[in-house]
């Protein structure tokens, strides 16, 4: 008999692995493919928005597989909230919480959730687990946590230039 907290860890990570999964095959495929999600980067302030399409379907694809997988839990989770920071610090704050407003609640939701992930651990039904590379407790939170701040903050200062009209009408 399996125990309920492995097979709760894995339910949490199958979730939202697809989901990032499926965030990342729109942004490619669906609406106005890559050319369109590029533009809609552009539109938030980030330079090179084709660039970042690309870079968010890579992401939201690997973090994705690697939380369906349980591998690498850590750096899977910092991927998640590292997305979740940019969208909701770009596209969803100025909204304000509730996500039929297009607010931030649904990408708090799934960051705080892979962060949570990170500190409970992949659990024993995972490739971390069996290949016993498993990180968790503070250490995993603190990498999940460190290096999805440290990435925000590189793309950020990296590619985010808005206009001048749009971050002072935001003001």
């Amino acid at each position: 008999m399996m125990d309920a907290d492995a097979v709760a860890l894995l339910l949490v990570r199958v979730v939202v692995g697809l989901t990032m999964i499926a965030h990342g095959l729109n942004h490619w495929r669906g609406g106005g493919r890559i050319e369109g999600t590029g533009r809609w980067f552009g539109g938030l302030g980030l330079r090179h928005g084709v660039l970042q399409a690309w870079m968010s379907v890579v992401t939201e694809i690997g973090a994705g597989i690697l939380l369906v997988a349980g591998l690498l839990t850590p750096l899977a989770c910092a991927a998640v909230i590292s997305v979740m920071l940019v969208a909701g610090l770009l596209a969803h704050r100025p909204n304000g919480f509730f996500v039929f407003k297009d607010g931030y609640e649904y990408v708090l939701v799934l960051a705080v959730v892979t962060l949570a992930l990170a500190v409970l651990g992949p659990g024993r039904l995972s490739l971390d687990a069996a290949a016993g590379t498993e990180v968790d407790g503070w250490v995993g939170g603190g990498i999940a946590l460190g290096v999805a701040v440290v990435a925000t903050a590189g793309l950020l200062a990296t590619f985010w230039r808005p206009e001048r009209g749009k971050s002072d009408a935001a003001a």
